[in-house]
């Protein structure tokens, strides 16, 4: 039972991506998408409206999803989801997945969480970030790093994040701390 549970979850995170990917295609086409997020669109919308524009392709996302093979598939007020599949192009000297990659998925997570609820006109960027890897990835064919904001201030947010595959199981967590500034 565990295992058609683990196929039906795993096959809708197949199913979500590729449906996202197809969305994302058909913005592009139409000559949405082309936009990167500028001063400009950081002065005149919040957080969370630059994060649902970016998931539906209103924004181009940034390239470093496209670089290591993971997409924005979820975005939510203090919640942002990104799913992927380590390549071969990011295994370490012994043939596992190096530990940048997940480190790079959950800061892209909890700092995106903490992106949704920053207010028109301000910036963040990552003062501290700490991950603790507990499972390799292996052959897994698909993980999500899930970000949660825990606290947000006026100069600094914290949020935690957590990678999982398709059932639930655990390869790392962690949390980080914000810094919220005012453009200059």
């Amino acid at each position: 039972m565990g295992t058609t549970m683990t196929g039906n979850a795993l096959n809708q995170w197949i199913e979500e991506e590729e449906a996202l990917k197809l969305r994302l295609a058909e913005a592009k086409r139409n000559g949405e998408g082309m936009a990167y997020v500028t001063s400009e669109i950081v002065k005149d919308h919040s957080g969370l409206a630059i994060m649902q524009g970016i998931l539906c392709g209103r924004y181009t996302a940034p390239s470093i999803g496209q670089t290591l093979g993971f997409l924005l598939v979820s975005v939510a007020d203090g919640e942002v989801i990104f799913q992927g599949t380590p390549s071969p192009a990011v295994l370490n000297p012994m043939g596992g997945v190096h530990g940048g990659w997940y480190a790079t998925l959950l800061d892209s997570a909890m700092a995106c969480a903490v992106h949704t609820k920053i207010p028109k006109g301000r910036l963040y960027t990552t003062a501290e970030l700490s991950v603790n890897l507990v499972r390799g990835i292996g052959q897994t064919p698909k993980l999500r790093a899930v970000g949660r904001v825990i606290h947000v201030g006026r100069q600094m947010a914290t949020a935690e994040g957590k990678l999982i595959d398709a059932d639930g199981k655990l390869y790392a967590h962690g949390t980080t701390t914000c810094l919220i500034f005012d453009p200059k």
